[in-house]
């Protein structure tokens, strides 16, 4: 049996809903110390658990096909992970919150931590400089690395966003391309694209997000994160 968000969520929908005050039902919630809060963390930290060893196994066949199509040690080629960045994730850590210290439960969805230079979480090897923050645009636009920053510790609960987000759902995106070659489109531009499935490709054509620039100036606006890096794709593998 295959146990999914939805299932959680309407759980705690039966639970809670009806002693609750909220706008929209999708953002009810549970107790964390409850029955229903504790299922929900465990499948999260499972899920989380399975998604660094697959993003792991991965890497390691991307990297052995490398070796073998290039004759050459991955040494040899360069090739590293640099950051391995999770975007939906709940994690126990201390804030200060009114005035006070607290250990709040954060749950990152859709966003990434954005810690500032000097915090003990961080990886030593970046500790100097901030976390890393890696905010995608899409297949055919840039996506930028940025940096933690102390005022997201005040504003965001050290958290930044983890994408360009979407102006149109998958089946909207779909329907938008519906007569588009998107492998032709994106190498016009220069993009190389290796896909099984054409559907998958139309969810995600580049018109589907926002403009990633405007999104990076009003994270860097706010303070949340700082810019590094601006990259732009020269090919998509999409699974």
């Amino acid at each position: 049996m295959i146990i999914t968000t939805a299932d959680f969520i309407e759980t705690f929908r039966r639970k809670n809903l009806s002693r609750i005050s909220i706008a929209d039902p999708q953002l009810v919630y549970a107790e964390i110390q409850s029955r229903e809060g504790q299922n929900y963390l465990q499948a999260l930290n499972a899920a989380s658990n399975f998604a660094w060893a697959n993003r792991q196994l991965i890497m390691e066949a991307v990297l052995r096909i490398l070796e073998r199509l290039l004759k050459a040690s991955r040494d040899r080629l360069g090739v590293r992970m640099v950051y391995d960045q999770a975007h939906n994730i709940a994690k126990f850590e201390t804030h200060e919150i009114a005035g006070r210290s607290r250990k709040v439960l954060v749950h990152r969805k859709g966003a990434t931590r954005a810690f500032p230079p000097g915090h003990d979480e961080i990886p030593e090897m970046y500790r100097s400089v901030g976390q890393p923050v890696i905010i995608p645009g899409s297949m055919g636009t840039a996506s930028y690395v940025l940096k933690g920053t102390e005022k997201a510790m005040t504003v965001s609960l050290g958290t930044s966003a983890h994408g360009a987000g979407r102006r149109l759902s998958r089946h909207g995106a779909i329907k938008h391309a519906s007569t588009w070659n998107v492998r032709e489109r994106l190498k016009s531009r220069g993009v190389w694209v290796f896909s099984h499935s054409n559907r998958g490709l139309k969810e995600e054509i580049p018109e589907a997000y926002k403009d990633i620039d405007t999104v990076i100036e009003v994270t860097e606006g706010a303070g949340i994160s700082s810019r590094v890096a601006r990259m732009v794709p020269m090919a998509v593998i999409k699974g």
